[in-house]
């Protein structure tokens, strides 16, 4: 054979193996970066717990049973290479299938990856925070519901003859931890109230009664004015033995003390006749409990109500503004215009 014709021949095998080691090196680029992104498997958010002991190849092959991940090859081989495959945290992480591996790798190295935070909002009931909560994965469903107050009695002096915690979730952002203990995650919420409404109620020798009147406030009206308006009117029928005749303890009662198992249901005529204590249209005095955990801004509206010569509100339905009426009829002329 031809020297030159053989030279020729292995320059082209050479390049057809370098072009074909490029091609594979290529692919694997490919997968690698493919391997990184979210599993996007519709698999929801799930808690996963890491022992302590436990490999990251176990690791590995647990986030892919759980469709966490796309492939255990790239999830190894990205742990190694960023030197985080032995510094795994032990502890329970919330993670979902719109994590890509980078994000699931760093928050199992990361300190504190075992907290989630929960805002709860004003006006939220115990059953609206229970579902928050386990949702969160902090608690079991039903676990906050059916917690039991006697234990913490004797820390928490305004819990001495309360019969549910409805009114002392205080509402803000807390961090929780994943899985937590069910007195702990109680225990951050009374001590939040503790210190941020307690010190307002405290001195008021109806401080329960206007703890439940802020929680009315908190659903029926907006506008620190219009609130301290608000509460004189409950006052002022309470005063003369007249029912409270608020909407929003109606649907408390109607939902179960759940506001987001109804937040699209209006009330129909036969809501008003519900057997309930806290329906205020068939009981006078205050509900049993509050109808929800009131923010500062209702707190204080309760607790320093304006003196008026109304007896009758509304909230006009497209503006949320507050029509106040002197007198049933003048009332009933609102209703009409209103609604």
């Amino acid at each position: 054979m031809n020297p030159r014709v053989e030279q020729r021949g292995l320059l082209s095998l050479r390049i057809l193996v370098v072009l074909g080691g490029i091609l594979v090196f290529i692919l694997f680029l490919g997968y690698f970066f493919y391997g990184l992104q979210p599993s996007l498997a519709k698999s929801g958010s799930v808690v996963f717990e890491i022992t302590k002991g436990e490999s990251f190849r176990e690791i590995g092959a647990r986030l892919s049973q759980d469709s966490l991940i796309k492939s255990i090859t790239v999830f190894k081989l990205y742990s190694l290479l960023t030197g985080k495959a032995g510094r795994f945290q032990p502890g329970a992480y919330v993670l979902s299938d719109t994590m890509s591996v980078p994000s699931i790798v760093g928050t199992f190295t990361a300190g504190g990856a075992n907290v989630t935070s929960v805002t709860i909002v004003e006006g939220a009931t115990l059953k609206d925070i229970d579902a928050a909560l386990a949702a969160a994965h902090v608690l079991p469903a039903g676990a906050l519901a059916k917690f039991d107050l006697t234990p913490l009695k004797a820390k928490y002096p305004f819990l001495a003859n309360a019969t549910s915690l409805e009114g002392f979730l205080f509402p803000d952002t807390y961090q929780f931890n994943i899985n937590s203990a069910p007195e702990d995650a109680v225990t951050r919420f009374l001590d939040n109230f503790s210190q941020k409404a307690w010190p307002l109620l405290q001195g008021d020798k109806n401080w329960y009664r206007d703890l439940t009147l802020a929680s009315i406030l908190e659903r029926e009206v907006t506008g620190d004015a219009d609130r301290r308006l608000v509460a004189g009117i409950l006052l002022k029928r309470l005063a003369i033995s007249m029912p409270l005749q608020v909407d929003a303890s109606v649907s408390y009662a109607k939902c179960g003390g759940a506001w987001q198992t109804c937040a699209n249901l209006a009330l129909v005529r036969s809501d008003f006749k519900l057997d309930s204590p806290y329906n205020t249209y068939l009981h006078t005095g205050v509900p049993p409990t509050p109808i929800g955990n009131p923010g500062l801004g209702a707190i204080t509206g309760a607790l320093n109500p304006t003196k008026s010569a109304y007896l009758y509100y509304l909230s006009d339905p497209k503006t949320k503004a507050t029509i106040f009426a002197k007198t049933l009829s003048e009332q009933n002329q609102n209703q009409a215009r209103y609604f």
